[in-house]
């Protein structure tokens, strides 16, 4: 119960404020060869400095035949945060796609448009969810996500994103992704690192985009996730409403060894909601040499700006010598064009 009122806190702003191109698919690299590189620039939306110099150097000497540094190839496990990380997330695409599943069940049964918490979210009525608290929040959380096939919810998250504007830039949603991060998740595997997302978003919305936005496979999705049943007269896993395992903050290291097995050598998360500092950590504690990288939303004219109050993530990542992104001052670009 703790986890689910957690996540749904963590969810109240969504609804209290809200109103592959070929260059991008994977580089293959045979496993074998550990010393495959991108010709040329690897980052050319990353400015020329000391972050993006840090970055191929780290990446040259883990992967480098012979040197003292050298990660076996099976061990060079990248995570990456999505929310703030990989995309924009003012709003977060989740919001957006809670508000569309609410849309889509009040068309097909307007009965609910009379009902909370749906009357709420179509009539934009602040005052109950903030009145109404964790039950609220729970019981749209549940009924937009939940009660459904896995393959049903999946068609869901499918047409969602098909069709999705991101609001403020009417861009599709594919759009918001940080042209950077595509170009350093390429890179890592162009040289045998194996790129995972580890979100606090819900795990299947992030596996119905993970390949055709970042070359990364639904195996390799670590996300919250719902509990499950399976159906034998359907013969299918059916959604349960009842949370199972709260992927942020110190449910990343876990969701990662659940998932994964290993701590990774490279991890890369954002300030703005603390979330990513247990799996930077973790990922610190490996045998071989880590790298950590953390984003810090600077740049109000090309994307946001916005600090946490207390500034823990920034000072977390000073206090243990993790690199830091300047939106403003470390990218040439910020968004991928489509």
């Amino acid at each position: 119960m703790m986890h689910r009122k957690i996540y749904v806190l963590a969810l109240l702003p969504f609804f209290l404020f809200s109103c592959k191109n070929k260059s991008e698919e994977a580089i293959s690299v045979n496993p074998k060869d550990s010393s495959a590189v991108i010709a040329g620039d690897p980052l050319p939306s990353w400015n020329n400095g000391p972050l993006k110099e840090d970055i191929i150097s780290y990446v040259e000497k883990v992967t480098k035949k012979g040197s003292p540094d050298f990660i076996p190839i099976e061990d060079r496990i990248a995570t990456f945060d999505n929310d703030g990380t990989l995309w924009a997330e003012k709003p977060y695409v989740q919001e957006l796609f809670a508000f569309y599943q609410v849309k889509k069940m009040v068309e097909a049964n307007p009965a609910l448009a009379q009902k909370q918490p749906f009357k709420a979210v179509i009539e934009k009525d602040k005052a109950y969810f903030e009145k109404g608290g964790d039950k609220a929040l729970i019981q749209l959380v549940g009924a937009t996500h939940t009660g459904t096939t896995e393959d049903e919810f999946e068609t869901s998250v499918n047409a969602f994103f098909k069709d999705a504007k991101y609001p403020g830039k009417n861009v599709p949603v594919k759009q918001i992704r940080y042209q950077p991060q595509l170009e350093l998740l390429n890179y890592l595997r162009s040289n045998g690192f194996k790129t995972y997302i580890v979100t606090g978003g819900t795990i299947e919305v992030v596996r119905a985009i993970s390949q055709d936005f970042y070359g990364i496979p639904k195996d390799q999705v670590v996300g919250t996730s719902f509990k499950y049943k399976y159906d034998d007269a359907k013969n299918a896993v059916q959604r349960e409403p009842a949370l199972d395992h709260f992927n942020d903050k110190e449910g990343k290291p876990v969701g990662i060894q659940l998932h994964i097995g290993q701590r990774p050598v490279f991890a890369c998360g954002n300030e703005g909601g603390a979330g990513d500092i247990a799996m930077l950590k973790y990922s610190q504690g490996n045998k071989y040499p880590s790298f950590q990288l953390l984003i810090n939303h600077n740049d109000s004219i090309r994307e946001y700006s916005y600090q946490e109050k207390d500034n823990l993530s920034l000072s977390t990542a000073a206090k243990n010598k993790w690199h830091v992104v300047s939106i403003k001052d470390d990218w040439k670009k910020v968004f991928a064009d489509k």
